[in-house]
């Protein structure tokens, strides 16, 4: 697979990007099963890394009311709104939070969709022990949470994949220097009882973006390969 790195991208462009890597990734897999693969686009896909403007995103079987404000007050906070194909409910993505949008053949890869996700949430979770920060699962819900189980769980990374013909898009946004003032603005994936957090927030300091996507392709390499 590849990696690429699209830096400050608007949401909209991003993801049409992404639909045209699937597309032909599934073109290859379905109609040209035998198509030669080019240099500059590997079989199994390609992983990007970047950020967004401030933007909320709803999911295909999400609630539009764990929105809470209108088109006004989003125009006024500098943020826009979609309502995508991928699962899960409500999330928020914006300048310092990474996002990365694996555009991978799960068969090339034997993984299922089950393995695939639980890939991502380990990636994360190996990464931020890096920097002395212990996250796990929580039982019922997708993502990467500190403290899951107990009263003071909050989520640190949000996971939402489409799959077509077992081809991906989406993926995750992990917080890293985010704002979280934009999410009192929504439920977050839907949850009213869960806060959220960042890694800047929990070690106290603002971590080095580049950084931390390194680990995470690192460990997404190892776990894919495992």
């Amino acid at each position: 697979m590849f990696f690429l790195d699209w830096g400050i991208i608007d949401y909209a462009e991003a993801w049409e990007r992404q639909r045209a890597i699937a597309a032909r990734l599934i073109a290859r897999k379905t109609a040209h099963p035998s198509m030669t693969i080019s240099d500059d686009e590997p079989a199994a896909g390609t992983v990007v890394f970047c950020e967004h403007p401030h933007v909320y995103t709803l999911g295909r079987h999400g609630n539009t009311s764990n929105l809470l404000i209108d088109a006004d007050r989003l125009a006024q906070i500098g943020a826009r709104y979609y309502q995508v194909d991928r699962g899960g409910d409500i999330t928020y993505h914006g300048p310092g939070q990474i996002v990365c949008y694996p555009v991978l053949d799960l068969e090339r890869l034997h993984l299922s969709l089950k393995q695939y996700i639980f890939t991502l949430e380990e990636t994360v979770i190996r990464t931020l022990r890096q920097y002395g920060v212990t996250a796990g699962r929580l039982a019922g819900a997708t993502g990467i949470w500190l403290d899951a189980g107990r009263p003071s769980a909050r989520k640190i990374g949000a996971i939402g994949v489409h799959a077509s013909h077992y081809v991906t898009t989406h993926g995750l946004a992990l917080n890293i220097n985010t704002d979280l003032r934009y999410y009192q603005h929504i439920h977050p994936c839907g949850f009213t009882d869960k806060g959220v957090t960042s890694l800047a927030a929990e070690i106290g300091a603002e971590a080095d973006i580049d950084e931390v996507k390194q680990w995470l392709q690192k460990y997404f390499v190892s776990l894919t390969n495992e």
